[in-house]
């Protein structure tokens, strides 16, 4: 397993994890097939996060297993700030490398001056939230009726963590 920030040549490996998490799990933001497999698209992202935000991958095999990406705040007041998504394939969760990702986001974060990370998490997604905790991140706020999942609107934390 190899993590690693992404490159520009990752792209059609990339949009492939995110089709495939889409299918996989409900805790992510796009339902099944709502996603354009479009690689210019996904293109475009990847060089917009390498330039100024963080985005890491992890390898297995020639393929990629999970991610985690930062957006940077893009206003003056909230340059300091980033905004996190991340997501790992299920045969691969419960394996340490959520908290991989997150030590490298911090020590991305220690050189980019960032001084705060936030996300927001269902709140039914249990195992999120406690990866979350034991990376230091604190729940901030209830988002109340955030996501309309299967018919039923699911709350979301807001969560936090001061570095």
């Amino acid at each position: 397993m190899n993590i690693r920030q992404i490159e520009e040549k990752d792209v059609e490996l990339f949009l492939n994890l995110m089709m495939e998490l889409d299918n996989e799990t409900k805790f992510m933001m796009l339902e099944p097939g709502e996603r354009k497999n479009d690689l210019y698209i996904t293109r475009s992202i990847i060089k917009n996060n390498l330039e100024n935000s963080f985005m890491y991958v992890v390898e297995e095999e020639n393929k990629l297993v999970g991610f985690l990406t930062g957006e940077r705040g893009s206003a003056n007041r909230i340059k300091h700030t980033v905004y996190i998504v991340i997501g790992i394939l299920g045969g691969h969760r419960g394996k340490g490398i959520g908290r991989q990702l997150f030590e490298e986001l911090e020590i991305w974060a220690g050189k980019n001056n960032i001084k705060r990370l936030e996300l927001t998490v269902m709140t039914h997604n249990k195992k999120a939230v406690n990866l979350y905790r034991k990376m230091g991140f604190k729940i901030e706020g209830v988002k109340e009726h955030s996501i309309l999942l299967d018919g039923k609107f699911i709350d979301e934390y807001y969560m936090g963590k001061i570095l």
